[in-house]
């Protein structure tokens, strides 16, 4: 699928013909086929091979400089499902005429742009709108996290009333989620400090011009992902720590059983030896006397209550 955007006397322009697409339009390209790629080749100069490498879901960040083009990848977050995050690359190209976004899918990266909702957004002011997705990937990090860390809290508060695997599988599921968000946002990192470096080559300032504005807002997005990777190495931090704590209490829980267990083991293991000394055929105590029985069976309580007592002394209760 390909869109077009071009902002034209401060109206977001939608629905444009990418074959009559003007100089400043947006070309946003989500999950395209062959023909799509061909397509946007043709228009934009850029070769269909380097099209491609956004659409490889294990692609890392990355920039790459050309005479006619950059070529960024960032990767972003995306929701799979209930207490499942994890990244997808999204490509950014900047032309002398255009700038190209494609994906493999929808994204909430890019959502706030294509409804005309993010503040100071226009399409052919391409450096800035580059920086402003870099900010929008690093604002929805954070906001992730914070639904991660809420999540967490929750899932706490059950364990500690019900340890059922189903809740470990999920703190399992936000762990991977967190192992993919920090290796995502040092990759982004990266990309924004060479973007940062790339600032004052003149070469290139036919495709990435930075003003004043322009470098206060890399300065923020790289302020912001700094924040995002603190903040997940914190979480991951918890997480571990959680999972070891609730380990130990099982492991400790498990314990005591085994020590419940044994304790009644040797209570109830005093009578039977009691009866099986006085079921022999052998001479016994109290064999003739018309109390015996009841002898027998005040000896193997009196011998449960005495072991009872000095487990009970040892804390095994």
């Amino acid at each position: 699928m390909i869109d077009v955007y071009k902002h034209n006397n401060g109206h977001l322009e939608e629905n444009i013909s990418l074959a009559v697409a003007e100089k400043g339009s947006w070309i946003n390209v989500v999950n395209p086929d062959s023909d799509d790629l061909q397509l946007v080749s043709m228009i934009t100069e850029i070769p269909t091979d380097v099209l491609k490498t956004p659409l490889d879901t294990e692609e890392r960040s990355h920039v790459e400089l050309e005479d006619n083009y950059i070529f960024v990848v960032i990767n972003i977050p995306i929701i799979l499902e209930t207490d499942s995050y994890d990244t997808l690359p999204l490509g950014i190209f900047i032309t002398p005429d255009f700038i190209v976004t494609l994906c493999i899918q929808e994204t909430d990266v890019l959502h706030s742009f294509t409804e005309n909702k993010y503040p100071f957004f226009y399409t052919f002011k391409k450096t800035r709108f580059l920086f402003q997705i870099l900010y929008r990937t690093a604002t929805l990090f954070l906001k992730y996290l914070q639904q991660i860390n809420h999540r967490t809290d929750d899932i706490e508060s059950v364990l500690r009333h019900s340890m059922r695997n189903k809740e470990f599988f999920m703190l399992l599921e936000l762990q991977k989620s967190l192992t993919f968000f920090t290796s995502a946002l040092r990759g982004n990192g990266i990309v924004m400090e060479r973007l940062m470096r790339l600032r004052r080559n003149t070469a290139l300032h036919h495709l990435l011009k930075m003003y004043e504005e322009d470098e206060n807002l890399l300065e923020d997005v790289i302020i912001e992902n700094k924040q995002a990777i603190e903040m997940v190495e914190m979480y991951s931090n918890v997480l571990i720590s959680m999972s070891d704590t609730f380990a130990s209490i099982i492991s400790n829980n498990l314990n005591m059983v085994m020590k419940f267990l044994a304790s009644i083991t040797i209570i109830l293991a005093v009578p039977t030896i009691v009866f099986s000394l006085w079921g022999m055929n052998v001479s016994v105590p109290f064999s003739s006397n018309e109390f015996g029985f009841y002898y027998v069976i005040g000896i193997s309580l009196l011998g449960s209550i005495c072991a009872f007592a000095m487990l009970w002394m040892k804390n095994l209760f």
